[in-house]
């Protein structure tokens, strides 16, 4: 076991040997952290937190009461090989939220990034590969294989079925079930998620040029509404754009996948 002197660990905690806990964590009462984990500069455990698995957690980030970090993956295939959990930094990790380590057929790492917000009672499953200030809204769950690019918001109770990819920028409005991939920057909603438009209120948060924007508009009619297979359109519309953000969508189109797409309406 490795704990800092400048960590403040409650004594009620439970720090197994083995575990590195370092400068500037705090560690609450009734906190369980394993002989694997790697608790990095800053990290806060509320209370009641269970970190466990071969689990590294990033600078600053704070995990909340009744959180499970690291656990063995839901999947019957898991034989107990090894696998991890790779967190960011500066993340806030709500309450009852799950976070299971990967899976040897998955790649052996579910991998979070940085400044991400993930609301109460959220799950995030085996071998997922979460981006950089994504926020998963609260109940909602992330399924196994799962890749969800930068700036995504998930809204609550949405279910991302396995081997979903989700594009930058995107945004899934509450109570959708996404069973395909999800363009950059598209705007999901439904029951049975379709791909309803763009994302426009997180363009304009986040400055994206007013051309660019009409850009992303031109070609997400001509997505829904040009000649051609899906992909065909995607293909022609990045021979015919000049536009970085348009640029971005073709190759997320253009790219391997084990889904289909939600294609605009």
């Amino acid at each position: 076991m490795a704990v800092s002197a400048q960590a403040e660990v409650h004594a009620s905690a439970v720090i197994e040997d083995g575990a590195v806990v370092a400068d500037g964590c705090v560690v609450g009462p009734f906190c369980v952290v394993g002989p694997q984990v790697v608790l990095h500069k800053g990290v806060e455990l509320k209370s009641h937190v269970v970190v466990t698995g071969d689990t590294e957690i990033g600078a600053d980030t704070v995990v909340f009461s009744f959180a499970v970090i690291g656990e063995v993956p839901q999947d019957l295939k898991f034989g107990g090989e090894k696998t991890k959990l790779i967190i960011g930094a500066r993340n806030r990790i709500r309450e009852h939220v799950t976070m299971n380590s990967g899976t040897e057929g998955g790649g052996g790492v579910t991998r979070v990034g940085d400044d991400g917000l993930f609301m109460a009672g959220c799950h995030i499953a085996h071998d997922a590969q979460i981006g950089n200030n994504v926020i998963v809204v609260n109940s909602a769950a992330v399924a196994g294989h799962c890749v969800i690019e930068d700036d995504v918001i998930i809204g609550g109770l949405c279910g991302i079925h396995q081997w979903v990819r989700i594009g930058r920028g995107a945004i899934i409005g509450a109570v959708s079930m996404v069973t395909n991939d999800v363009i950059p920057y598209g705007l999901v909603q439904g029951p049975r998620g379709e791909l309803d438009g763009l994302n426009l209120v997180g363009l304009k948060r986040r400055g994206v040029a007013r051309s660019d924007i009409t850009a992303l508009r031109a070609a997400f009619q001509m997505l829904a509404q040009g000649e051609g297979a899906f992909q065909a359109r995607a293909k022609r519309l990045g021979e015919e754009t000049d536009s970085d953000y348009v640029q971005e969508i073709v190759a997320f189109i253009m790219g391997d996948t084990d889904r289909s797409f939600l294609t605009p309406r």
